[in-house]
């Protein structure tokens, strides 16, 4: 089962308006002691963009203590957003970005882009040549701030069979 990258209709979930920075938010990334936390909010994103096919645990836990990453957005004690790397088996030089959200009480404060920001670099420092996603043709906004940063549309890469739109950004 795979999981999926996409944003309801209508929910700007990684809207970027001027305003606040990201500044109150600390990004770091997560390890099997955020378990319950990250789980929340995975859980909370797959409520919220009602995701078809979830990840099961061993793939979660794999998010948290590799081969994959994770990144929880912090404000405070309150974990504000989240995004997950996963390796593409397909695609040994490249990774995908999966389950980037943040929480309604959150946006327009530029967490999503420190999480993009964050997920980035570790691939970079990871070895990948590139960074995939997959979303849906109707969420302008995502797709939007996913073309701001660097994004392509490119071929499917994956059947989730749910996604519309496949992207990618090569790293340099």
């Amino acid at each position: 089962m795979r999981p999926t990258q996409h944003r309801r209709r209508g929910d700007p979930l990684t809207s970027e308006p001027a305003g606040d920075a990201a500044s109150a938010v600390a990004v770091r990334r997560a390890g099997p002691p955020d378990e319950i936390a990250a789980w929340e909010i995975v859980e909370e994103y797959n409520r919220a963009v009602d995701v078809m096919v979830r990840d099961e645990a061993p793939e979660f836990s794999a998010y948290l203590s590799g081969p994959g990453a994770m990144w929880l957005a912090h404000a405070g004690a309150e974990v504000a957003g989240c995004v997950v790397l996963r390796p593409l088996a397909a695609i040994p030089t490249a990774c995908e970005v999966k389950r980037l959200y943040v929480r309604q009480a959150y946006r327009g404060r530029r967490i999503a882009g420190a999480l993009m920001d964050a997920l980035e670099e570790h691939a970079r420092s990871a070895g990948y040549d590139a960074v995939y996603l997959d979303s849906q043709d109707d969420l302008a906004t995502a797709i939007r701030f996913y073309r701001e940063r660097g994004y392509e549309e490119v071929e499917r890469y994956n059947d989730n069979p749910q996604a519309t739109v496949y992207m990618r950004r090569l790293l340099g």
